[in-house]
C-alpha cells in the first residue's frame, strides 16, 4: 500500500457526503496505527458537526477501547479525547483531504487533535486557501509531526470545487433520475434509498429551482420529508405568471417556504431538478450534474442529449448507482 491508496480513501469517503456539508467544503480523514493497520475512514458529514479528524480519531479511539464512552456534542467531544486519549494514538498516521483548520470556529482546531495525541505523521492532499482556517500544516510541523503535503493534489481539488465556487457565487447542480434504459419518464424512477439522498441535499440547498410543466402536471410537494428536515425554498421558472398557478399544488402548502419566479442573487447552492427539456435548456449553466440510475428498465423513451460529462465519483445507494459529473468544454 502506497500514500496514494490511503488518500484515495479519504478522498472517495468525502464524496459521499459532497454537498451535504454546504457551505463548509467536504473533506475526508483516514487514520493509521503504528503498525500500518487501518484504524478509520471518515468525513466530515454537515456543518456544525465534528470535522473529518475528529470523526476519524473519535471512531480509531473507539475501535482500540471500546469501553470509551464519547460525548456527542463536538466541542465536548475533542475537550474529551484530548483529556482521555490514553496515549491509544501515538505515533499515528493521517491522511487528510485538505490542510486540517487551525482555528477555533463553530468547532475546535482538528491541528490541536493530532499534536496532543502523538501523531507522527500527517499527509495532506492540498493546503487550505481559507485565510482564517490556514496554517494547519506549519503548526503540526512546529509540533515536530512529519508533513507531506500534495499527495493525489488534482483530485483532492475537484472534490473543492463545489465549495470554491459557493463561497464566491453560486453553484448549480442538476438532478437527473434515469432508469437503466436511460428514461427520466414515470412517477418514481429511483430507489428511496437514491431518493431519501436527493431530499438530504434538498435540505441544505438555497433554492431549488424547477420547471413550470413539471409544477402543472406533477403536482409535486418538492420537500425534504425523507430526510426529516427543511424543505428547500423553490424557484418556478416558467412562461406563465406565479399567479396563475394553482395554489392546491403541495408545495406552496410548505410551511415557511418561498417561491420565487426568478432566482435570487443571494442564493449560492442551487439545484435545478427536472427531466430532458428542463437539462436540455440549462445544462450549459450546471457547474456539476447529479444523475441516479436505477437497476429497473420501463417503457419509456430514453434521454437524447449531445453532452459529454466526466465522473468525479460514482456510487451505489441499495440497487442504484449514482454519479456525480461535470461538463467537458470542447474548444
Amino acid at each position: 500500500m502506497n500514500h496514494e491508496f490511503y488518500m484515495n480513501l479519504a478522498i472517495d469517503e468525502a464524496w459521499k457526503y459532497q454537498f451535504l456539508t454546504y457551505p463548509n467544503p467536504a473533506v475526508g480523514c483516514v487514520i493509521l496505527d503504528k503498525n500500518g493497520k487501518i484504524l478509520s475512514i471518515e468525513a466530515h458529514k454537515e456543518a456544525g458537526k465534528a470535522h473529518a479528524e475528529l470523526e476519524a480519531v473519535s471512531k480509531a479511539l473507539k475501535m482500540l477501547n471500546p469501553n470509551l464512552v464519547l460525548p456527542q456534542n463536538v466541542n465536548d467531544l475533542h475537550e474529551f479525547i484530548c483529556k482521555n486519549h490514553q496515549n491509544l494514538l501515538k505515533d499515528a498516521t493521517a491522511y487528510v483531504s485538505l490542510e486540517p483548520c487551525n482555528h477555533q470556529g463553530k468547532t475546535p482546531p482538528c491541528t490541536k487533535l493530532f499534536s496532543t495525541l502523538g501523531f507522527s505523521e500527517v499527509f495532506i492532499a492540498t493546503k487550505d486557501e481559507h485565510k482564517l482556517a490556514s496554517g494547519g500544516a506549519e503548526f503540526l510541523k512546529n509540533q515536530g509531526i512529519k508533513v507531506q503535503i500534495g499527495i493525489c493534489e488534482k483530485i483532492a481539488k475537484e472534490l473543492l470545487k463545489p465549495f470554491l465556487k459557493w463561497q464566491k457565487s453560486s453553484f448549480k447542480i442538476f438532478k437527473l433520475a434515469l432508469s437503466l434504459n436511460g428514461s427520466a419518464l414515470g412517477k418514481i424512477v429511483s430507489s428511496k434509498a437514491s431518493r431519501t439522498y436527493a431530499h438530504r441535499i434538498r435540505s441544505k440547498l438555497d433554492l431549488l429551482v424547477v420547471g413550470g410543466e413539471t409544477i402543472r402536471y406533477d403536482r409535486p410537494i418538492l420537500d425534504a420529508r425523507l430526510a426529516n428536515a427543511k424543505a428547500p425554498n423553490v424557484c418556478i421558472l416558467s412562461h406563465k405568471k406565479l399567479e396563475t398557478f394553482d395554489k392546491n399544488i403541495p408545495l406552496f402548502g410548505v410551511p415557511n417556504r418561498q417561491v420565487f419566479s426568478s432566482i435570487p442573487n443571494d442564493a449560492r447552492f442551487i439545484m435545478y431538478e427536472g427531466g430532458e427539456n428542463f437539462l436540455n435548456a440549462f445544462k450549459d449553466e450546471m457547474d456539476m450534474f447529479l444523475i441516479f440510475s436505477s437497476s429497473n428498465l420501463n417503457t419509456f423513451e430514453n434521454v437524447k442529449l449531445d453532452m459529454k460529462l466526466k465522473p468525479l465519483y460514482k456510487g451505489f445507494l441499495e440497487n442504484d448507482t449514482y454519479g456525480i459529473y461535470e461538463k467537458i468544454q470542447i474548444s
